[in-house]
């Protein structure tokens, strides 16, 4: 996202203007922004996160679902073959993914493996103020967990991935 916009403008944006600014704050969800759209004017950037996170918080399991398998893998073969969204890609370089070790490569791809097997969907983590050995323990760490608590906690990663990706985006 290298432009900003205001919350002005968002808010009196034509709604087909409004997703196509906001459509991908949540990766490859722009039905993220339509249901969001509903609850304009919003007083603070805060607020308008608050009704996209709400949005996912709501949607049905497979919409849920969707937006999880959306998301990348970290380290994985969209990065590798420079297949990852722009934001994607900043953010897996910000936390150092980028430069790997062989060894945290092939302990990565290893854990994206194993998790994608037993939940069915890639392991989520909101990256920034990470750094390549915290994403490796906190992947260890939450591989123990049950599908249903993973899929809660990628949620909850994505809503905040959404917050630092507005606040890239709109000018406070």
């Amino acid at each position: 996202m290298n432009h900003t916009v205001s919350l002005a403008e968002l808010n009196t944006a034509s709604p087909a203007r409004f997703v196509e600014v906001l459509g991908g704050i949540f990766e490859h969800s722009p039905w993220v922004a339509e249901r969001a759209l509903a609850n304009r004017p919003f007083a603070l950037v805060q607020d308008l996160h608050t009704a996209m996170a709400e949005a996912v918080r709501h949607a049905d399991e497979v919409t849920q679902l969707a937006l999880i398998r959306a998301h990348p893998e970290l380290a994985g073969k969209a990065a590798v073959r420079g297949e990852l969204t722009a934001e994607s890609t900043r953010e897996q370089s910000g936390a150092g993914l980028n430069q790997c070790s062989a060894e945290e490569f092939n302990l990565l791809q290893k854990l994206n493996a194993d998790y994608n097997e037993k939940f069915s969907f890639p392991f989520v983590i909101a990256v920034r103020g990470h750094d390549r050995h915290s994403i490796i323990q906190h992947f260890t760490r939450r591989l123990s967990s049950d599908r249903a608590t993973e899929m809660h906690e990628c949620l909850e990663q994505i809503i905040k991935i959404g917050g630092f990706r507005l606040a890239d985006l709109v000018a406070q």
